[in-house]
């Protein structure tokens, strides 16, 4: 699916390949890896997870693919640009293993199951593929394939969590952090093929989780966001006592590890969040006001097309229980413009759903048909392409507006803003975050204020995606 985007988003256009950065000390190891990254936040997790690997098997990273003797891309199923992109690097990266003899080329992820025969018999570009469930395996894999050996591993797993190993965190602030909490997913929503590609949902023992928030505020991380394809759906049962922990529960765990650790949570489906997540939210003031609640498409006939499980109706009360239960919450979406069949009165509701819901920002596509998902089997792409684009531009306009309406509402607030570092515009400035996950821009000053540091601003100003303020006393 193309994207338009709004601030940060789960699939972060800024980041797509961004290649793994070595961390202090890996210079000791005389074998390197280069792992370069596509699609949402749950690969570059699962990044961490195989640098993890590698780096107990004697290999230490590098940011130049060149001088690497195991190249991966870890790849993203979603989209028809990425697949494209990541042919490309794969054949750069062939013609760097004529200048380093022993090298190997490999595909992790999501795209490994669907391309593999293409990637390693028809296309010749790589020598190892291996999907999201089989990271364990890597070792004996390079190792078949350093005698030439054609190395592949995409089975997915009913139980694989990867709750055991501790991710080596790529590319951090050290302030801000990603906890994978399960994995795979259920909903098997007509557009996706993430059921097909990370398997079914198997959730992650909870005290692990909990140890891992432990341990990365013991190491000056101060917000962590618990991660799933659907994290509302989390479900484990204690085998030695038969509890259930809930995603409600679970959440407040992880709360209770300090109250100065601010907690998050991505992505929700809605009919999974429930009154219990919701007022456990507003018993924690370190859990964050904010929501991603994702609606696709604002007509009830086309959710039932895409196998969403509520209507239109449903979906606006919801979003009047979370206005009720959290009145501060922010609430982001994702709309999909022009799925198969989709008219103008269907394109119509997904605007009023919009308006109704006064989203703060959204991630916005319209809709390309992805192979081996329900919809390509089911339906026909019948909706011009020049219609799509039209009536995601709409869309695109009318999230402008809202946006920029909910910052104005912002302008002679004062929010605690999480400060992640200096201003990507001026060095003179901090740019964080409040609750409810916009970002604001203040003056440094001479408060002696760091990285990691929470503070109090007062908005003055604002545009379409930023708010800008002062520092000022605690209200």
């Amino acid at each position: 699916m193309e994207t338009l985007k709004l601030q940060n988003k789960e699939i972060n256009e800024l980041r797509q390949g961004e290649p793994y950065t070595p961390l202090a000390g890996e210079e000791k190891y005389n074998k390197k890896f280069y792992i370069e990254s596509y699609g949402c936040q749950m690969n570059f997790s699962d990044s961490e997870i195989v640098a993890s690997i590698l780096n107990k098997e004697g290999f230490g990273a590098t940011r130049d693919a060149e001088q690497a003797d195991l190249i991966f891309v870890n790849t993203c199923s979603i989209r028809e640009k990425a697949e494209q992109t990541v042919r490309k690097r794969l054949t750069e990266f062939k013609k760097y293993k004529q200048n380093r003899p022993g090298a190997l080329v490999g595909v992790l992820g999501c795209m490994a199951e669907r391309l593999k025969s293409k990637f390693l018999d028809e296309e010749k570009l790589v020598d190892l593929v291996v999907g999201p469930d089989a990271y364990r395996s890597l070792p004996a894999l390079v190792e078949e394939a350093q005698t030439g050996q054609k190395a592949i591993n995409v089975l997915l797993s009913r139980d694989e969590t990867y709750a055991d190993i501790s991710p080596v965190r790529l590319n951090s602030n050290g302030v801000t952090a990603f906890i994978s909490i399960m994995r795979g997913c259920n909903n098997m929503c007509t557009f996706c093929v993430v059921p097909f590609t990370r398997g079914r949902e198997r959730s992650r023992e909870p005290l692990s989780i909990v140890a891992e928030a432990e341990d990365l505020f013991s190491r000056g991380f101060k917000e962590v966001t618990l991660l799933g394809q659907n994290v509302d759906s989390y479900n484990f049962i204690q085998e030695d006592t038969q509890d259930v922990i809930t995603f409600a529960r679970l959440l407040e765990m992880v709360a209770k590890v300090s109250p100065e650790l601010r907690v998050r949570f991505s992505t929700s489906h809605p009919k999974d969040i429930t009154e219990e997540v919701l007022t456990t939210m507003a018993k924690y003031e370190n859990i964050c006001n904010y929501i991603h609640l994702p609606v696709q498409s604002g007509s009830s006939r086309i959710l039932q097309l895409m196998n969403r499980t509520y209507t239109r109706e449903w979906y606006m009360a919801k979003v009047d229980q979370i206005h009720r239960i959290l009145p501060d919450c922010g609430i982001s979406s994702d709309m999909i413009a022009g799925f198969c069949t989709e008219t103008d009165e269907d394109h119509e509701e997904t605007l009023s759903i919009m308006r109704y819901s006064q989203y703060d920002y959204a991630y916005m596509f319209y809709y390309s048909e992805r192979p081996g998902t329900l919809a390509a089997r089911r339906y026909t792409d019948d909706v011009p392409l020049e219609t799509k684009k039209r009536r995601l531009q709409q869309i695109v306009d009318l999230q402008y507006e809202l946006s920029f309406e909910s910052n104005k509402k912002d302008v002679g607030k004062t929010f605690k803003v999480l400060i992640e570092g200096e201003s990507k515009k001026s060095e003179t400035d901090w740019m964080g975050r409040n609750a409810q996950n916009k970002v604001i821009v203040f003056p440094k000053g001479a408060y002696g204020l760091q990285k990691g540091d929470y503070v109090w601003v007062k908005v003055d100003a604002c545009n379409k995606a930023t708010l800008k303020g002062q520092v000022t006393e605690q209200p």
